[in-house]
């Protein structure tokens, strides 16, 4: 007699709750998973910034508040990020400086920084969700989800680290060029924010791939305005 083995497929609701994924994961043998985001994404000033975070397993994995980090205004999600940070096994970093979104290209810098902060983590994964975009190369099967920031509490940890992470980065650009307002819409094309780019041009943090800021570009023998010594 012959005996086949079949794999059944895991189904999970999308409204099964933000730790649905991982648990099921967890259950399935691919413990610990490791979630991915970046924020910045958008900006045509100040860096990208991608972060990386697992989760404990079960209630110690349960982080109070944690949504999607552009769900949750600045105060809370300075709790949450709190929070994250001193409950995960593990979490990264990684600043892409706008020089090399120039150089190398959005998407690109994108995953390749995905790679690295994954492989930054003190625990290896055993699984990886990552927001939108898939991340091949990891050694360990992945799945890119479709706003997964809203869906999977790994993505949503790492989402709240990139996030509040840029945002502390903005706000300190922002004392060295206070008339961009770059502690108010932080590096996004915001009315305001192009306002001041069309009065005083791009600083070297604006990205000058981005068709808003290279149209604004005015160079004569001193410089771009934005770079000019005072």
């Amino acid at each position: 007699m012959t005996v086949s083995t079949v794999r059944r497929r895991t189904v999970v609701r999308r409204d099964a709750g933000l730790y649905a994924y991982e648990r099921t994961l967890a259950r399935s043998g691919f413990a610990p998973v490791a979630g991915a985001d970046e924020a910045g994404r958008g900006a045509c000033a100040g860096p990208l910034v991608v972060a990386a975070a697992i989760l404990p397993t079960g209630r110690r994995g349960e982080v109070p508040g944690l949504a999607d980090s552009k769900l949750l205004v600045p105060a809370v999600r300075e709790q949450v990020y709190d929070e994250v940070v001193a409950r995960a096994q593990a979490w990264s970093v990684v600043v892409v400086e706008p020089g090399d979104v120039d150089r190398v290209g959005l998407h690109r810098c994108n995953i390749e920084a995905m790679r690295r902060a994954l492989a930054r983590l003190d625990i290896a994964p055993n699984y990886v969700l990552t927001d939108g975009f898939p991340v091949t190369g990891l050694g360990v099967p992945g799945l890119a989800m479709w706003k997964g920031d809203q869906v999977a509490a790994c993505i949503a940890a790492a989402s709240v680290i990139a996030k509040v992470t840029r945002d502390r980065i903005m706000c300190e650009l922002h004392e060295k060029w206070p008339e961009y307002g770059f502690d108010a819409h932080k590096g996004y094309s915001t009315p305001e924010h192009q306002q001041a780019l069309d009065r005083h041009g791009p600083t070297p943090v604006h990205r000058r791939s981005y068709a808003n800021v290279s149209r604004v570009v005015s160079v004569d023998d001193d410089g771009p305005r934005g770079e000019r010594e005072t």
